[in-house]
């Protein structure tokens, strides 16, 4: 069928742009534009990149006014078309615009810009012409036009001799002669062009290879003179290897120049092609390869309950609620042995770079070449050439972070989820889309299993699984409760800090956990120190007048950082150098408050002198592959302890950690936010989890100002049940999710009065609408269809990168359309205003309140 209008979203952010246009496709791109393609499209007096979404036959618009597509960006679509439909769902369900949520599917080197391009014109302006030369046009097309200056003149014979040349190479070439340049456009004699252009290319090598052979090779062989020698060793290799070889393996090897090889191709023994290759961020690493464990009787129910869903092709949504070390691992990696041998492929998600060395050594070591990773710490380059081997079915298995959900699989049949409670797996910038129900729905659209799994379920998917009410996600609760290996969870220890103070004991270290550090490094054995804060102190202050270091564009303290010796904003990355004396009373009494991973490396070099420490914070795991080369340092015991945030605090399995030690277990539980003591019952109960893994007994110490606070004690007896009990009770009385869901709608403006003026604008339009509807109030009726509004009120942090914030909370329960009512109040409101400083913001089921 031959399709003659494309309709194309346009990478133009804007809401007046989030519609598609329609496009004419030109004779020569017939066949090969799909949906999903990526076109470079006029738009104004632009040129832009643009994703087909639909073809057609005929479109509502006069032909003639439709303008042509202009380029094809490349021939296989970057997109499938379940990639488009799931595109068009999540701009439903987040509130976002469509391009966000397509550009947040393909690789940054896809994200192509227009770039400006000068040539010469093929056509002279009439004054440049002489009579005489009317007929000559033709023959002399690009000649240099007469009647130039010579500034001019060596413009255009600049451009003429290149061909093409883009706006910038230009302007950068003659930086002083922009007036001549718009000038020569403007008569045109110059012509100005866009094309789109991709951040990288596909990477090529050269090649050299013999083209003679036989009884052609011999009296190839026998025709180098003397001089020629070095011409014939060369032919001579070529022959040998009979493959073809990188020009530097030659060069290298034969230490010969370019120049003799060159002189081979011109002779026509020889040709040099640049062959594409794939660029590789493991090259060179050797992954020990592993075979398939005995499954254990809980592993065997959980593959049996898999499989079955993977042999019928059909869809199913699984809740992995495993202990800590209870082989979790093991079975996603057994599911997906039989996913691949199903013919289909399978994508495994981990919630942060730091979790993302090991697995890859665990499924390289499983599956070889047929993983493709994807994460943050690739260049560009890597990221797009791993994105390549997928949509080119080269591999079968993707593993990564948060937006490998999106990985191109043209047969997906699961979807592994490791560690589902962790909050990083929902995105703070547009789209701000939640991993977990984008895997289950391109679940539902490939007909795939998902797999959930934690040790600490989010409470929504636990809730989920109990009730099994959910339409939109209603997992099948799995468990595992035993360690394969035989291992007990290790024993807990609260520390109340209030009593060692009491005591005494001003360290950052409880007597206990000094005593534990110290026998560990008697006996040879490793220690987990969790701290869930980075820098030396978390603020500094003058302890005369009262004075505490702030950002000056964020209403927040300035962390102080030792090694840099600078105050640093953790929101905007303001910094300044570390004051002496107080800037607002001039006293030297300034001190440094909080405790930091930087400040607990110190103590620990003063308490246990020769002692190696090994920190992993955001400030030392900023250079590419430090997160393996420090985790690999400490598998080979190249340190005694390992002291680090939230990146040592799941996933890493060591055999001689024997101790953990949580140097503040409260920092999470002072957080406006009604997931405080969840986030810290989960943090405290898989760092617990690193001890005692193995055959050696592990051990716990829980340093804390709140020992009595429920999320410690049932932390402390690995009590998930319990803890989740008590935890939905307060969530049911408050209702907060599972009981409702939220809507979080933060506004952001430089002008504190006009901000205040249009949120209570905003939240006023947003009641008068759900009151019209019938929706409003009935809460704490617990109506089957309710909603609330709360705010305006200031967001916890009222101030970053000097925008005031303010934010209201919609809190809504039944299959009430509440994005929609909060997308169509948030544009009128914007339209209201016509002020483009004006921000807003819907996060949909938020999982930061900040």
């Amino acid at each position: 069928m031959t399709y003659r209008v494309a309709k194309v979203i346009v990478d133009v952010p804007s809401r007046e742009t989030d519609r598609p246009f329609d496009y004419l496709i030109p004779d020569e791109m017939q066949g090969w534009i799909e949906i999903g393609s990526r076109v470079g499209v006029p738009f104004g007096r632009r040129t832009v990149q643009g994703f087909v979404l639909s073809l057609h036959q005929e479109s509502g618009m006069d032909p003639r006014r439709m303008k042509p597509v202009q380029e094809l960006l490349d021939l296989m679509p970057p997109l499938p078309r379940d990639l488009v439909k799931l595109a068009e769902w999540m701009s439903r369900k987040y509130a976002c615009s469509m391009i966000s949520a397509l550009q947040a599917m393909i690789p940054a080197a896809l994200k192509g810009k227009a770039e400006r391009y000068i040539s010469v014109s093929g056509f002279e302006g009439e004054d440049e012409v002489e009579p005489e030369a009317e007929g000559s046009r033709a023959k002399d097309l690009f000649a240099i036009p007469t009647m130039l200056t010579g500034e001019e003149e060596e413009i255009v014979a600049y451009v003429k001799a290149s061909g093409q040349v883009t706006m910038d190479h230009l302007s950068g070439r003659y930086p002083d002669r922009a007036g001549e340049i718009k000038g020569l456009i403007q008569r045109g004699i110059l012509t100005e062009s866009q094309m789109i252009k991709d951040k990288v290319r596909k990477k090529t090598v050269k090649t050299v290879v013999a083209v003679v052979s036989g009884e052609e090779a011999e009296e190839a062989l026998k025709s180098f003179s003397g001089q020629a020698r070095r011409q014939k060793e060369v032919l001579q290799f070529l022959l040998e290897v009979g493959a073809p070889l990188t020009l530097q393996e030659v060069l290298s090897t034969l230490r010969v120049t370019a120049g003799t090889v060159s002189k081979l191709t011109e002779k026509g023994f020889a040709v040099i092609e640049d062959v594409e290759v794939f660029r590789d961020p493991y090259q060179g690493r050797r992954f020990k390869s592993s075979e398939p464990l005995e499954r254990t009787p809980e592993q065997e129910v959980v593959f049996g309950k898999v499989t079955e869903v993977l042999d019928d092709r059909s869809y199913g949504v699984f809740l992995l609620h495993g202990v800590t070390g209870s082989g979790k691992t093991e079975v996603y990696l057994q599911t997906i042995e039989r996913c691949i041998s199903l013919g289909r492929q399978a994508i495994v998600l981990v919630p942060e770079i730091s979790l993302t060395p090991q697995m890859v050594e665990r499924f390289k070591g499983r599956f070889g070449g047929k993983v493709a990773v994807m994460h943050s710490r690739l260049s560009t380059g890597e990221r797009y050439d791993e994105w390549r081997k997928i949509r080119e079915g080269r591999v079968q298995v993707a593993i990564g972070a948060r937006s490998a959900v999106f990985a191109p699989f043209a047969d997906l049949g699961l979807i592994v989820m490791d560690e589902e409670h962790e909050t990083s797996y929902k995105q703070e910038e547009t789209p701000k889309y939640h991993a977990r129900d984008v895997a289950v729905m391109r679940a539902r659209q490939h007909e795939a299993a998902v797999i959930l799994g934690s040790a600490t379920p989010s409470l929504e998917s636990y809730h989920a699984a109990r009730s099994r009410a959910d339409d939109d996600f209603a997992p099948l609760l799995l468990e595992m409760k035993q360690r394969p290996s035989g291992s007990r969870l290790p024993g807990v220890h609260i520390v109340d800090m209030r009593e060692e103070l009491r005591d005494g004991n001003r360290s950052m270290f409880s007597r206990a956990l000094h005593e534990g550090i110290s026998s560990r490094l008697e006996k040879g054995e490793q220690t987990v120190l969790f701290l869930n804060r980075r820098g030396y102190s978390t603020f500094v202050m003058c302890r005369t007048c009262g004075y505490v270091a702030g950002c000056p564009e964020c209403d927040i303290s300035l962390t102080y950082h030792q090694k840099s010796n600078n105050l640093r904003c953790h929101y905007c990355g303001y910094a300044v150098p570390a004051p002496s004396v107080c800037p607002e009373c001039g006293s030297e009494h300034i001190r440094y408050f909080g405790t930091g991973t930087q400040r607990v490396e110190g103590e620990l070099a003063k308490l246990f002198p020769g002692i190696r420490v090994i920190r992993m914070d955001v400030d030392t795991t900023t250079e590419k592959g430090s997160h393996e080369k420090l985790l690999q340092a400490f598998r080979e015991k190249k340190g005694d302890v390992l002291l680090g945030t939230q990146m040592v605090a799941k996933g890493l399995d060591f055999p001689d950690v024997t101790l953990v030690g949580v140097i503040a277990a409260d920092t999470a539980l002072n957080f406006p936010d009604f997931r405080s003591a969840e986030k810290t019952f989960q943090l405290l109960t898989q760092v617990a989890g690193r001890a005692g893994r193995h055959q050696l007994p592990g051990e716990v110490f829980i340093q804390t100002y709140m020992p009595e606070h429920y999320s410690i004690i049932h932390a402390s007896g690995h009590d998930y049940g319990s803890f989740v009990r008590e935890e939905l009770n307060h969530r049911k009385t408050l209702h907060y999710p599972p009981y409702s869901r939220l809507i979080l709608v933060t506004l952001s403006h430089e002008q504190l009065p006009l901000l205040l003026r249009m949120a209570e604008n905003f939240a006023g339009d947003l009641r008068a609408k759900a009151q019209r509807l019938g929706w409003y109030g009935n809460l704490d009726r617990f109506a089957e269809e309710a909603l609330d509004i709360l705010g305006p009120v200031a967001s916890p942090i009222p101030r970053i990168k000097n925008r005031y914030r303010f934010q209201c909370m919609v809190k809504y329960r039944g299959p009430l359309d509440a994005v929609q009512l909060v997308r169509e109040t948030a544009a009128a409101t914007l339209d209201n205003l016509r002020d483009a400083s004006l921000q807003i913001s819907i996060d949909v089921d938020p999982q930061m309140l900040m």
